[in-house]
């Protein structure tokens, strides 16, 4: 979201940028690029010109964080700076604006530039571009004399469209560096390379406690039965971080092995171990798993509760929504979000009251945040927005009450909620909950009320 800068700071700081003083000029730099106000793009842009090498770093740095596709055609041309510091900021900020038309300089870069600062900035530019003119700079950069580099060459590979793209990563499993044998790993598991199982179950057999999760979890994408022998001997390993990937990888192949492995780890004493089962357990479990789940929504993690709030309402089994109600009243958003959810997979008409009461009460956020604990792959994660996504969640939870016994009040509701928004909100993505993260899409808060079949 755009920053509005007060007017007469943004005055006073493009003021600075023309005066003499140097280091009070790239203080003002900075600043402009904190407030992200677009009235500054084109002072930034004549900074870029400045005989002032740390000046023009900031004036790069800024425009990143400024974001406008009109900056695309200056910063390319600034990627002829004499000084490597500019050159990488500059390929740096050509990430942030990802444009098919600079493909052909950051090809250059990639494979030429004397910097290996800037031929990484550049090959993570030509990733999220995406564009498969720059496969060939790319399998040049491969073998690049940085293993930054060739990390950053292999993701972006990938990213480009490369129908060979795995076949040609196979051979860096042997890489000297870690980075990189973890990136190719990545790559594997990303296209599903069957051909390259051996290769990888191999590279499971001498990798380490930090190589192991990446292995894991691109075998459970493969799929193929060696992989579940593989996956199912790890869900006992010593390292926590490698039994969440290892539950991981079996409930993303299904393995027919995940029930009873699941099933086991529900007890174990790593919280993230038991999230994970929990959460394993969602996706291949039986409705009469239900009472083996119901016990961890008084888990003392709140990741745990999470989990086990999600994989219940996977279950389908109405038994469990009573226990699951009560986390509506958790003091942690993400189970509060989680059992919002679940009562909605359920269609519980009991919820009903408690659910629209919540839905009167709450409203659509832009954004929220609070540290919490980890991701569903077992990474830790800095922030969750879980509070921005609860409103989206009730109307999807309230709209599956619409055709049952409890349909007029769960109606009544909806449309209250749907008039006391604006036409902004209703057009903007939804947010919504989901067992395996956030679900994004192309779906819009309108959407949802719409799939309630409400009349205007």
């Amino acid at each position: 979201m755009t920053s509005r800068a007060p007017g007469t700071e943004l005055e006073r700081l493009l003021g600075t940028l023309k005066g003499e003083d140097r280091l009070r000029a790239r203080r003002a730099v900075a600043r402009l690029g904190e407030l992200r106000a677009p009235g500054a793009r084109r002072a930034l842009e004549a900074a870029l010109r400045s005989p002032d090498v740390a000046l023009r770093v900031g004036a790069a740095s800024a425009l990143a964080s400024l974001g406008r596709p009109e900056s695309r055609g200056v910063l390319e041309s600034a990627l002829e700076d004499p000084d490597w510091r500019v050159r990488a900021q500059v390929a740096y900020a050509l990430s942030r604006l990802p444009d098919r038309r600079s493909t052909g300089r950051l090809a250059e870069l990639v494979v030429q530039d004397e910097s290996a600062l800037v031929r990484y900035a550049a090959a993570l530019a030509l990733g999220r571009i995406a564009d498969p003119a720059a496969v060939p700079a790319l399998e040049r950069a491969l073998d690049d004399r940085s293993d930054r580099v060739r990390r950053e060459a292999i993701l972006a590979l990938e990213r480009s469209h490369d129908p060979r793209a795995a076949e040609k990563v196979r051979r860096f499993l042997r890489d000297p560096a870690r980075r990189v044998r973890i990136a190719a790993t990545l790559v594997l598991g990303l296209r599903r390379d069957r051909d390259g199982a051996a290769a990888l179950l191999q590279f499971f057999e001498r990798s380490d406690s930090w190589e192991r999760p990446a292995v894991l979890v691109a075998l459970g994408r493969i799929g193929t039965p060696e992989c579940g022998e593989a996956l199912a001997g790890a869900s006992g390993d010593p390292v926590r971080w490698v039994r969440v990937c290892a539950l991981h990888g079996l409930s993303e192949m299904r393995s027919p092995r995940t029930r009873d492995v699941a099933r086991a780890r529900l007890a174990d004493p790593a919280w993230a171990v038991r999230g994970a089962a929990a959460l394993a357990l969602g996706r291949v479990g039986l409705p009469e798993d239900a009472p083996t789940l119901a016990p961890l929504l008084r888990d003392p993690s709140a990741w745990v509760r999470r989990g086990a709030t999600y994989a219940l309402g996977q279950l389908g089994a109405p038994s469990s929504a009573d226990a699951i109600r009560a986390g509506l009243r958790d003091p942690d958003p993400e189970v509060r979000l989680a059992s919002v959810w679940a009562l909605g997979a359920l269609k519980d008409a009991a919820s009903t009251a408690e659910l629209v009461r919540m839905l009167e009460g709450s409203r659509p956020r832009v954004s929220a945040s609070h540290r919490t604990m980890m991701q569903g792959d077992g990474a830790v994660r800095l922030v969750s927005d879980a509070e921005s996504r609860i409103f989206d969640a009730l109307i999807v939870a309230v709209g599956s009450l619409t055709f049952g016994p409890s349909s007029a009040a769960a109606r009544r509701a909806l449309a209250r909620a749907r008039r006391a928004l604006t036409e902004a909100d209703l057009d903007r993505p939804a947010r919504l909950a989901s067992p395996i993260g956030p679900g994004e899409g192309a779906r819009t808060v309108r959407s949802l009320f719409d799939a309630s079949e409400l009349e205007s």
